[in-house]
């Protein structure tokens, strides 16, 4: 779909998206930046390094960051043929204190100057799979136009700040005003990072659902504050208004399903209507509000909106709302509606106990930590 002199193509299973990853990087003509929360070192992983590979041996330039938390798994030795290619490798890798909790959680890979894809993908297996597999079920969008511009200005601001001796949140906020230019039109980038209050693109959304009569959303993780479920909760009571919530029933992280499930109740009161996905893992971010598409990296929860460095695009235009808003209604085929009685029906004390513990835990802990302890909150 074209936007305002732009290309959108939307990139829904597995097996599209680590096609469409590997196309990027084998059309560029001269440069590749990657930034990705999480980088394996399985099949998939092997697949997109040795595309860099190939792409640094004709004479591509190639950077590359990876979060040090979220790839920590994978080691220095698995990246070091790229670096002895001439990659400009980094690891972000805050050190112990308050900036050790934050995380780069973006996915982000941009060929020359006019083709990116972003989404909430990582690279791995399961991020690839095909849907019978019944792994991660996510959402790529590859964007051609003169908006990745932008992203290249963008990127490049953070790999001058991952490269300093202490690249503290006040450098952090500090290179991003310098390097960023302003922007118009309907498409816009917005940054997730650390703020005291609402980050930039949670503070966006929220002033899109103040004055929304339509908001449908999709959320992997889901945990909010009170003030914005509230907000969610007035676009369904709004004179024609309606909002519906698809998240987890089930993920590699029993607490953020908990965390989600003890915020059902305040969302029924309110005429929300609440899916949860059934068929695998939901590992999806999309927002539509009314005429407006949120797609990217951010979850909906305490630390995509107040701490983790995110990604999303903001789409204004009402044609590709309408198509989001069919894809969106296509994915409640495979949800389970929670009515009130059924969320009743769970709630019994023990378990709102778990749940309440669970919604502390996720809010503070990195995602990886609290799918490693993984102890029963769901």
């Amino acid at each position: 779909m074209k936007v305002d002199g732009h290309r959108l193509t939307l990139v829904v299973e597995g097996p599209e998206r680590l096609r469409a990853l590997l196309d990027l990087i084998e059309g560029a003509r001269y440069s590749l930046r990657l930034y990705y929360y999480i980088f394996e070192a399985d099949a998939s992983g092997v697949m997109v390094r040795d595309a860099l590979l190939d792409a640094l041996n004709r004479g591509v330039t190639v950077s590359c960051i990876v979060d040090g938390f979220g790839s920590n798994r994978t080691p220095d030795m698995f990246f070091a043929i790229l670096k002895a290619a001439g990659c400009r490798f980094f690891r972000f890798a805050p050190r112990f204190g308050r900036r050790y909790l934050l995380r780069n959680h973006q996915k982000i890979a941009i060929a020359d100057h006019g083709r990116a894809l972003i989404g909430g993908f990582n690279i791995g297996n399961d991020y690839f799979a095909p849907p019978e597999a019944e792994r991660w079920h996510d959402l790529g969008l590859v964007v051609q136009g003169p908006a990745v511009s932008w992203l290249v200005t963008y990127y490049d601001g953070l790999s001058r700040w991952v490269q300093l001796d202490k690249p503290g949140w006040r450098a952090l906020r500090r290179i991003l005003e310098e390097s960023l230019p302003p922007q118009r039109g309907p498409l816009r980038w917005l940054l997730g990072g650390p703020s005291p209050r609402l980050n930039p693109w949670a503070r966006t959304v929220k002033h899109d659902l103040e004055r929304a009569h339509r908001a449908d959303m999709v959320e992997a993780y889901f945990s909010p504050g009170r003030s914005m479920l509230k907000r969610i909760g007035r676009v369904a009571q709004r004179e024609g208004g309606a909002a519906r919530l698809v998240t987890a029933s089930q993920s590699d992280n029993a607490a953020t399903v908990g965390a989600a499930r003890l915020l059902y109740g305040l969302l029924l009161r309110r005429d929300v209507e609440v899916y949860e996905y059934l068929p695998g893992l939901l590992h999806m971010k999309l927002i539509v509000v009314d005429d407006v598409v949120y797609i990217g990296s951010a979850n909906f929860d305490m630390r995509s909106l107040y701490l983790n460095m995110e990604l999303m695009l903001r789409i204004d235009d009402a044609g590709f709302a309408d198509a989001m808003r069919r894809f969106f209604e296509q994915q409640l085929a495979s949800c389970e509606r929670i009515t009130p009685e059924l969320h009743h029906a769970r709630a019994n004390v023990i378990t709102r106990g778990r749940w309440m513990l669970a919604y502390l835990i996720v809010g503070v802990m990195d995602y990886t930590i609290t799918r490693r302890l993984n102890f029963g909150l769901d």
